[in-house]
C-alpha cells in the first residue's frame, strides 16, 4: 500500500532539552492513524516539524512522496489542517472564509460544495462569532478542504466540543476515509482513537514507545483482565494470592482487584474461596484491557519502556 506520510529519524533540540529523539512512522493510504503522547511528550514538535511550522535538527519528514524540507510549497498543497481552535475576524461568515481562503489557491473546491458537505449552509451568512463550537470546528475541516488536499491533520480536534457534536466530528472523520484520504489525528482522548484510528503511535519522551492498530496494541501490551469484587467481609490476601492464575494483588478492606488471563476459572475459585470463609460476593466487575491501559503502562513517569511495534 502507498506510503502517503514518512517520518524518519526525526530529532529537535531546544537547548538542553531533547523534545524529539529519533522519532519514526508512516502513514498508509486511506488510513487513519493516531498520534497519542502524554503533555511534553513531543507530539506537538512532531506536528509542527510534518506540517513545516518548525525545521527538525534532523530526519526525513515525506508528503506523498515529496521531502518536506526540499519542496515545502509542493508539501503545503498537499496537506489541509485543522487545529485545536480557528480564530477568526468575528465578523467573518463561513461563505466569506472559504471564499478568502479559496481564493489563494489555483484550483479551489467550490464553496457551495464545502458548505454543504460540513453542513453549514444553514449557517452560510452568520458572523463566525455566531457558531457554535461544533460549528467552527466543521468551519475548520472545511477550510482544510478548500485546496483538495490528499493528507489531513487534525489537532485535537475534538477538544472543547459537547457530545453532539463530538459525534458528528467522529462521523466526518470516517467519512474523510471512505473517500479515500489519509487522515493524522492527534487526540488525548484515547477512547477517541480506539474507535476511529487503523493505526496509532504512542510516543513518550520524544520517543515513539509503541505502533500499531489499537486492538493489537491491546492483546500484545496489555493482555487479560482486571477483576475488581467486593466480599461481604475482609478475604485474608494470602488466600487469595494463592490462587492460580491471579497477579497484581490488591486488597483494601473487603474490595479486592486482580489481573489474570483466565477469568472463568479465576472467578471460580474466587467464588468457592469466598464460601469457604463464609462471605458473600457482593459487587463484580470484570474489565478487558484498553487502549488507556496500554497508554499508562507505556508512558508512565518513572518508566522508560522499550519500543514496541506490532
Amino acid at each position: 500500500m502507498e506510503t502517503k506520510v514518512r517520518v524518519a529519524g526525526l530529532r529537535k533540540r531546544y537547548g538542553t532539552a531533547e523534545a524529539l529523539r529519533g522519532v519514526d512512522f508512516n502513514l498508509k493510504a486511506g488510513e487513519i492513524f493516531g498520534l497519542l503522547g502524554p503533555n511534553g511528550a513531543g507530539k506537538t514538535t512532531t506536528l509542527e516539524c510534518v506540517l513545516g511550522l518548525r525545521e527538525a535538527d534532523a530526519g526525513v519528514v515525506e508528503i506523498c512522496g515529496l521531502d518536506a524540507r526540499l519542496f515545502p510549497r509542493e508539501v503545503k498543497r498537499k496537506i489541509g489542517v485543522a487545529l485545536q481552535s480557528t480564530a477568526l475576524q468575528d465578523k467573518i461568515t463561513p461563505r466569506e472564509a472559504l471564499d478568502l481562503f479559496g481564493a489563494f489557491y489555483p484550483e479551489p473546491e467550490s464553496t457551495l460544495r464545502l458548505l454543504e458537505r460540513f453542513d453549514l449552509v444553514a449557517k452560510a451568512d452568520a458572523p463566525f462569532e455566531t457558531l457554535s463550537g461544533g460549528q467552527r470546528q466543521r468551519l475548520a475541516l472545511a477550510l482544510a478542504f478548500v485546496h483538495r488536499p490528499e493528507v489531513v491533520i487534525l489537532d485535537e480536534p475534538s477538544t472543547g466540543l459537547d457530545p453532539q457534536a463530538r459525534h458528528e466530528l467522529h462521523a466526518e472523520i470516517r467519512r474523510m476515509k471512505r473517500d479515500g484520504y489519509t487522515v493524522l489525528l492527534s487526540t488525548h482522548q484515547l477512547d477517541e482513537a480506539a474507535a476511529l484510528c487503523d493505526r496509532v503511535a504512542i510516543i513518550d519522551q520524544g520517543r515513539i514507545v509503541a505502533t500499531g492498530t489499537p486492538q493489537e496494541l491491546v492483546a500484545t501490551a496489555a493482555g487479560g483482565q482486571a477483576v475488581t469484587f467486593t466480599a461481604s467481609k475482609p478475604i485474608d490476601p494470602a488466600l487469595l494470592a494463592r490462587l492460580a492464575g491471579v497477579r497484581a494483588l490488591e486488597c483494601e478492606g473487603m474490595r479486592v482487584q486482580f489481573e489474570t488471563d483466565a477469568a472463568e476459572p479465576v472467578l471460580a475459585a474466587v467464588l468457592s474461596l469466598l464460601a469457604a470463609e463464609g462471605a458473600v460476593l457482593w459487587e463484580l466487575e470484570l474489565k478487558r484491557s484498553s487502549l488507556e491501559d496500554v497508554f499508562l503502562k507505556l508512558t508512565r513517569p518513572t518508566t522508560t519502556p522499550a519500543a514496541l511495534h506490532v
